[in-house]
Parts: C-alpha cells; sequence; structure tokens
C-alpha cells in the first residue's frame, strides 16, 4: 500500500493525468516523503548524487522547500510530488529546473519513483503532465534532461515521450560519489503534440512501462 496524506488535509493538485495528481511538495508530506525514499534507497541512490547524512531529516526537508519556493517565485524552477488518485499515495516527484527565459526558453526536467511503483507507468503519465504544462502555460521551447548510458529505464521513458539522443557529457555529474558520462536528450515543443498522441495511444491500450 501506498503511503498517504489523511484525506482531509488534501489540497486542489495543479495537474492531473488519468491515475495521477501533481502539485507543490508541502512541509506536512516531510514524512511520507522520507518513509518513500528510505525504503527506495537502495533503488534511487546509484542514479543520485550521494545522499546527505541528514538527507532525510525534517530540517533538510524544509530547506529543500525553501529553495523550491524561492526558484518558482524567480521562474528559476518548478516541483512536483506524484500522488496515486485511488488512495492519496505519494510516488515519486518530478523538477523542471535550471528555467532558461530571453533567447533560450529552456529547462531541464528531472524524475524520481519510489522502488515499488516503478514499471506501472506512472513516470509516464506523470512526465506528459508536466511537459503539457511546460510547453503550454510555461511557455517553453525545448526540454533537456540528462542520464547515465546505462539507465535503461530512463531511457526508454525519454525514448517513449519523443526526447531525441544529442550527444554524450564527459564525467557531467558526480553520481553516487564518482563522475559519470550521461547521454544528454531534448525534446522541442513542436514534436510534442505528436509524441502526446503515440504516448495517449499506448496508455489507452494499458498502462505501459517507467
Amino acid at each position: 500500500m501506498a503511503l498517504r496524506l489523511p484525506t482531509a488535509q488534501r489540497v486542489e493538485p495543479t495537474l492531473e493525468t488519468r491515475r495521477l495528481y501533481l502539485r507543490e511538495p508541502l512541509a506536512r508530506d516531510w514524512q511520507v516523503w522520507a518513509e518513500l525514499r528510505n525504503v527506495s534507497r537502495d533503488f534511487l541512490s546509484p542514479w543520485e548524487p550521494i545522499w546527505a547524512a541528514d538527507g532525510l531529516s525534517r530540517a533538510n526537508y524544509r530547506r529543500r522547500l525553501r529553495r523550491l519556493a524561492r526558484d518558482e517565485a524567480d521562474d528559476l524552477g518548478y516541483a512536483y510530488f506524484l500522488f496515486r488518485r485511488v488512495d492519496e499515495g505519494l510516488l515519486g516527484g518530478v523538477t523542471l529546473g535550471n528555467v532558461q527565459r530571453g533567447a533560450a526558453q529552456s529547462a531541464t526536467v528531472g524524475y524520481w519513483m519510489g522502488r515499488r511503483f516503478a514499471g506501472q507507468g506512472y513516470m509516464t503519465e506523470a512526465l506528459g503532465a508536466v511537459l503539457a504544462h511546460a510547453f503550454g502555460p510555461l511557455g517553453l521551447h525545448r526540454i533537456e534532461a540528462a542520464c547515465m548510458p546505462e539507465n535503461e529505464r530512463s531511457r526508454r521513458l525519454l525514448d517513449r515521450w519523443g526526447f531525441r539522443e544529442e550527444g554524450l557529457a564527459r564525467q557531467y555529474l558526480k553520481i553516487n560519489g564518482v563522475w559519470h558520462d550521461h547521454a544528454m536528450y531534448a525534446l522541442l515543443a513542436a514534436e510534442f503534440p505528436r509524441a502526446a498522441e503515440r504516448v495517449e495511444k499506448r496508455l489507452a491500450s494499458g498502462p505501459a512501462g517507467g
């Protein structure tokens, strides 16, 4: 069963899909977030920077929220938690970061999913909602993503949404204590409608992995 918040505390979602609603992280989400991250540690840590010793503490979570609030206020980044409609359980998160305006109109997308919810199509739905918001109300032109070449699950997700691999960035990020090359992907606003139509048909026939 997914970790969940009391129904009475639910706030209006920012984005919605068939099975999910997405909204900004809130202070009251700390415990379910920390528990989900903790039970998924071995699943997530190969693809993330080394976790700080207090990485799951309430104090660290509050610092994260303050940074996210500043980024959103300054139009630099937007973060979303994923909740399953059926039980309001927290599943994972998606972040739009490094928002660039002016001539670029671009951002970078990142995402994570709790171990027991992976491979059930939830992230496919969530990423589609975030991309639609990014290319729609946020007015972005280009969304970039980076993943380690051996992260087949992430690469399949990006391929599914029509991201094109544009090259390899050498020792791009320090992941789990080691500098790793990353495959660089991007999706343009003009490419999104066709990708969305293709994914919509696939989801209609049953949840895809991701």
